[in-house]
């Protein structure tokens, strides 16, 4: 018998992989930091972060100038992304789930609301949040208390799927709420983790 009653899942790197979309996505914020040089680091690395990790974080590893934050916010605040993105092969499997599921994801609105209508993730689930540090101070475990308050959920109801862990995974250990790391490329497994490369392994954890 399953046991979880409700799976909180990423979006980036979880449900898609960013590396099929960043360099065209990324393009003009990639030519803007190369160009700049106000930051710390190598320009591959800050790359390479850009495609893992919200841009407020990456200017802050990477100790970005103020102006150079101030101009990447600028252009990130207003794109979208309109070409075709496609989910992991795996993650259709997860439709076939029976259990409240929702969509959690920190980002610019505007761009994170583009990714989940070309991924018609729309009626995947029950609601989708989106965590906007621009706008808001909200974190993502916010969101799992909030989630867990309206749908009347116990952390031991719950399952977290992620990529990140200092961000979804971390704060699901916070809020005592079961999570697993999809780490699909097989590489850097990161130890002392629920870890799955495939979400036909996600029912050994419901």
């Amino acid at each position: 018998m399953k046991r979880k009653k409700a799976i909180i899942f990423d979006l980036d790197n979880t449900i898609y992989p960013v590396a099929s979309i960043g360099v065209k996505l990324f393009d003009g914020l990639f030519q803007l930091v190369e160009k700049d040089k106000g930051f710390q680091g190598s320009i591959e690395d800050v790359k390479g972060a850009i495609q893992r990790k919200p841009f407020q974080d990456v200017a802050k590893a990477f100790h970005f100038s103020d102006d150079l934050t101030k101009a990447g916010l600028e252009l990130l605040s207003d794109i979208e992304y309109n070409d075709v993105i496609k989910p992991f092969d795996d993650y259709l499997l997860t439709r076939n789930i029976d259990c409240l599921k929702f969509l959690v994801t920190k980002g610019f609105k505007k761009l994170q609301e583009s990714k989940i209508r070309r991924l018609s993730l729309q009626n995947d689930f029950e609601a989708y949040y989106i965590v906007d540090p621009a706008v808001s101070d909200l974190s993502k475990k916010d969101v799992f208390n909030d989630i867990m308050k309206k749908y009347n959920l116990m952390p031991e109801d719950i399952l977290v799927v992620g990529d990140d862990i200092h961000s979804e995974i971390q704060a699901a250990k916070d809020l005592g709420i079961d999570a697993v790391v999809y780490n699909f490329n097989g590489a850097n497994e990161p130890a002392g983790y629920n870890i799955i490369s495939h979400y036909e392994e996600l029912n050994d954890y419901l």
